[in-house]
């Protein structure tokens, strides 16, 4: 079963300890993909400007997603730049350049209309509104967004958590939105606004996972050296919206499974700049870390 994910391609410049890239390739939308891919296929939604590079396009489409949702404005793309200092966990944000995107509305083909798993990953929660509106009969629906929408847009937010069947926020976003320090009281608040399911993404700390029927939490795989954590979380709902939408099958275990690879996933993600590690990416390569997941979490 494929997905359609709505998002942000993006052009990201990024400086860690161990380097800095410019202008490669980012966005909320482009994560998620390199990640679900491995499982399925995807139907991406987003803008870019008529600067955005032509090898850009064609690496999408040679990662098997399909861009023709992928829409191209005059104007330019949306960019991000931002540094990471000591244990890498948080990002300061230097510069954020919307272009096209702060007049973008989604166009999507009938056939995506019909598409039964839908992941609104970052981006304006009134564009997030406005595409599942045109969905007809969604199976289900995962929501990302970020403390800048939480803050700026929070009715918007509020009004779309009733529509969705679960959210993926981070510590931050959880705390800020749910006004509640403790993650688990923090889930269940969430919880309590309409997404029955919530997951708490706590970088290298691993995720939380809450709904009525169970709560789950998994560690994060240990990575020895993280070189660039951007994306990562969109990396992890790639993974998780991907595994869910292959068994087409929404049950405990499958979540459960869902979890791991998605942290597995992620774990690949961070030892890289951008998509240096995901796009080269196998389900071999990922099952055999898996495997090696499994024995660490195993006791």
């Amino acid at each position: 079963m494929s997905i359609l994910v709505l998002g942000t391609v993006a052009l990201d410049t990024v400086k860690t300890p161990f380097g800095k890239r410019i202008e490669m390739l980012g966005g909320s939308a482009t994560h998620f993909a390199m990640a679900a891919t491995l499982f399925t296929k995807v139907d991406l939604v987003a803008v870019v400007g008529d600067d955005f590079p032509k090898i850009y396009f064609d690496f999408l489409r040679k990662k098997g997603v399909n861009i023709t949702s992928l829409h191209q404005q005059g104007g330019r793309t949306f960019r991000w730049r931002g540094e990471y200092k000591g244990d890498l966990n948080t990002a300061l944000t230097l510069e954020t350049e919307l272009g096209v995107l702060s007049f973008f509305r989604p166009k999507i083909s009938e056939c995506q209309k019909n598409s039964r798993y839908i992941f609104l990953a970052n981006v304006d929660p009134d564009i997030q509104h406005y595409l599942l509106q045109i969905i007809h009969c969604p199976y289900f629906v995962g929501l990302d967004s970020m403390n800048y929408w939480i803050h700026h847009k929070r009715k918007s937010l509020l009004k779309l958590l009733k529509k969705v069947n679960i959210f993926v926020a981070n510590e931050a976003e959880a705390r800020t939105i749910s006004g509640e320090y403790n993650l688990l009281k923090a889930a269940k608040a969430l919880s309590s606004f309409g997404s029955k399911m919530v997951m708490i993404k706590k970088g290298e700390h691993g995720v939380l996972f809450y709904c009525d029927r169970f709560i789950f939490s998994l560690p994060a795989y240990p990575v020895a050296k993280i070189v660039d954590p951007t994306g990562a979380g969109d990396t992890f709902a790639g993974g998780f919206m991907g595994y869910l939408a292959k068994t087409n099958k929404i049950t405990e275990l499958n979540i459960r499974r869902a979890i791991a690879y998605a942290c597995v996933i992620a774990s690949f993600n961070v030892e890289g700049f951008g998509l240096e590690k995901t796009s080269k990416l196998t389900l071999a390569n990922v099952n055999n870390r898996f495997r090696e997941y499994k024995k660490i979490i195993n006791f």
